[in-house]
């Protein structure tokens, strides 16, 4: 079913990127040769998960080998396809979704082999178009990202343009989804892990200001897979930064509210702040946050096409929202030590309806440039619980290439 809706959307698409190209100028054919090149990642990880609600431990080695080519056929186009293919190595001790070893916590890499993107993008003055197989990421990526620490990518099939006024003008952004293709690898024997049916039209306009960027922006969401993921987001973003000698004053501030939307049987309301200011002296950022995701008891501010990993802990503990909302509130810092780059972050979870105590984390990360495009990482998670889910303490190494 899903085939033949995308053979519908595809032309229509296309055309309008034909069209929007028309009367563009041509830029300089060296423009394009300069642009090719062959895509070569390699990354290998090691995670550790011991979670107090398993009586075993989860060790996971797995690498990713990622291969593609960025072709510009012509002046302003780009044809970009890239594969991946996730393995297993040593043992595979851990629930990886996919391969029913449930005596283990899960450790969301499960070996797979598919593209990770594939489409045809235009690029000239302020307009930049794709349509195809594509990553979509808007802002600091909670509402939508692609889940990039997963070893299994999260991408979009989709139409996404993005058009630039100039000078001092605004940006403006939109996207139409058609199908999302989910960390959870295409093999999965569980249909919804492994990929969602959209229809999404996403909306989003910055403007930059001698007091920061304003940002503007309504996600209107069906999810034809899972009609309760069906939302609509409407929101508004400030952040900016001010510089006096050694110090950096920084700040974010952000308001949105989301509905049940188009198939969505339930009724649903929620909203969602975020407050954070960081200060920077002599290369150290501090930072700290209150960052709110409402809920009312019978339902939670959803974001499932998030880069979640990068929220609320690295536990992944609220990867979906409690019924009665996260108020999470945390502190850290980050800087170099030499060519050695660091972070560190406590949080302190409560619920947002009756502010009731979750629990408290640790996070703290280090990555080293070991040689030429080689990047080694260690990293730590460390969940306490109190009431909420289980205690659980996550290591990770890793080694990445990228060419």
């Amino acid at each position: 079913m899903h085939s033949r809706r995308c053979s519908r959307l595809g032309a229509p698409y296309l055309f309008l990127i034909l069209a929007l190209t028309a009367a563009a100028p041509p830029v300089a054919a060296t423009q394009a040769v300069e642009q090719n090149k062959p895509i070569v990642e390699l990354r290998y990880r090691y995670e550790g998960v011991d979670d107090a609600a398993f009586a075993k431990n989860a060790d996971a080695n797995t690498v990713r080998l990622r291969l593609g080519y960025r072709w510009a056929f012509a002046p302003g186009w780009r044809l970009v396809a890239s594969g991946d293919r996730v393995q297993a190595l040593v043992g595979a001790d851990y629930n990886s979704t996919a391969n029913g070893k449930t005596q283990y916590p899960i450790v969301a890499d499960p070996q797979s082999s598919e593209f990770h993107e594939a489409y045809v993008g235009y690029a000239d003055g302020g307009l930049d178009a794709a349509l195809g197989r594509q990553i979509v990421a808007f802002d600091n990526q909670r509402f939508f990202g692609n889940s990039g620490w997963r070893q299994n990518e999260q991408t979009f099939d989709a139409l996404s343009l993005r058009y630039g006024f100039g000078g001092d003008g605004p940006v403006v952004r939109y996207a139409y989804l058609d199908r999302v293709q989910r960390v959870f690898g295409n093999a999965n024997p569980n249909a919804l892990l492994r990929a969602w049916d959209l229809q999404g039209n996403l909306f989003n306009l910055s403007q930059a200001t001698p007091v920061g960027t304003m940002t503007g922006y309504a996600y209107l969401v069906e999810n034809d897979s899972v009609a309760t993921l069906s939302t609509k987001t409407v929101g508004a973003r400030w952040a900016g930064a001010h510089a006096n000698g050694d110090w950096k004053f920084g700040w974010t501030l952000e308001y949105a509210h989301q509905n049940g939307y188009a198939n969505n049987p339930a009724s649903q309301s929620a909203d969602y702040r975020l407050i954070e200011p960081a200060l920077t002296w002599r290369g150290i950022t501090f930072k700290a946050g209150d960052e709110i995701m409402g809920g009312n008891g019978r339902y939670g501010f959803a974001t499932p096409y998030a880069t979640l990993h990068a929220f609320d802990g690295w536990a992944d503990r609220f990867l979906t929202t409690p019924l009665d909302g996260i108020d999470d509130r945390y502190i850290g810092a980050n800087g170099n030590f030499g060519k050695a780059a660091w972070t560190a972050v406590w949080h302190d979870f409560h619920a947002d309806r009756g502010g009731r105590a979750y629990g408290a984390e640790f996070d703290a990360m280090l990555t080293y440039p070991l040689a030429a495009c080689v990047t080694g990482l260690l990293k730590l998670a460390d969940y306490r619980s109190d009431g909420f889910s289980t205690d659980e303490r996550k290591i990770w190494a890793g080694l990445e290439y990228k060419f």
